[in-house]
């Protein structure tokens, strides 16, 4: 009687997580994290040099517009910083968020070849931007040292890694989670694109990315933090520029909010998923 290593079969559950078959396909995620950097930057005039110039040319608007024109208020923390750590922390969340929640739609192609865990592509989007954020973290490191010796800037070193290590687990996870209930939906839905992308915009004025919490009305304060993201931003700032409001037990909810939008992603995900083949 023979014996298979291992076998395809068309069943689905909704706790169908084999970290174990995850594992033994590392190599392919490494492959996809590649090719993720390839897609978005050959046949460019700058290359990865985007990674760097996209926040900064986000940086110049958000200045020029919000400190310049508008006149909102920073808090007393340098524009420069206070804007440019919003903005890499919103990519980090916006970027997995997006790039997961057109998982199948962006990979068709893909899933009709071979077969693979299908999870590997949300881990993959998600560790591109990890090494995104990676790389514009030092660009904001490299502004904050130029503010701390040359405007005499306080700073606290022993924050720092709480911080970074809270917004490195939310930030992405967050976008994730959600991505994953998303994932579904664009597959089903096309016209769903540009609700997703215009949802992202307005999500962001939801959030403390251009503005500190405590310049808003503590009316509407409860419904900024409603949103599981606002504590990420104000901890972030709080260590790196001295200046946030948050509690733990705001973080905590973020945690749980993680949690429940990855749990309930994944059960989503391994459900149907292999069912939207033949939509595809």
């Amino acid at each position: 009687m023979k014996t298979w290593d291992w076998s395809i079969v068309p069943e689905s559950s909704w706790f169908n997580w084999n970290l174990k078959e995850l594992w033994e396909y590392r190599h392919l995620l490494v492959r996809l994290i590649r090719r993720d950097f390839l897609v978005h930057h050959q046949q460019t005039l700058l290359g990865p040099m985007w990674i760097v110039y996209q926040p900064i040319i986000t940086l110049i608007t958000y200045v020029f517009i919000f400190e310049k024109a508008v006149g909102l208020s920073t808090d007393g923390v340098p524009s420069y910083l206070f804007y440019f750590s919003g903005i890499i922390v919103w990519n980090l969340f916006s970027e997995s968020f997006i790039g997961t929640a057109f998982t199948f739609t962006q990979n068709a192609q893909l899933f009709e070849k071979v077969y693979f865990p299908r999870m590997i592509i949300p881990f993959s989007v998600v560790a591109t931007h990890l090494i995104r954020f990676g790389i514009q973290l030092i660009l904001f490191a490299l502004l904050l040292a130029f503010f701390i010796f040359t405007k005499d800037f306080e700073v606290y070193p022993v924050r720092w890694l709480p911080a970074l290590l809270t917004t490195l687990i939310l930030a992405p996870g967050l976008g994730m989670g959600l991505g994953l209930i998303f994932s579904l939906l664009t597959a089903k839905y096309r016209d769903l694109v540009n609700v997703i992308h215009l949802g992202v915009r307005l999500l962001m004025f939801a959030t403390p990315v251009i503005y500190p919490l405590s310049i808003v009305s503590s009316d509407i304060q409860a419904i900024v933090l409603f949103n599981p993201l606002t504590p990420v931003f104000e901890f972030f700032r709080y260590a790196f520029l001295g200046n946030g409001m948050f509690s733990y037990l705001q973080l905590l909810y973020s945690l749980v909010s993680m949690i429940v939008l990855i749990v309930f992603g994944s059960m989503l995900f391994n459900k149907f998923g292999s069912k939207l083949q033949d939509v595809l």
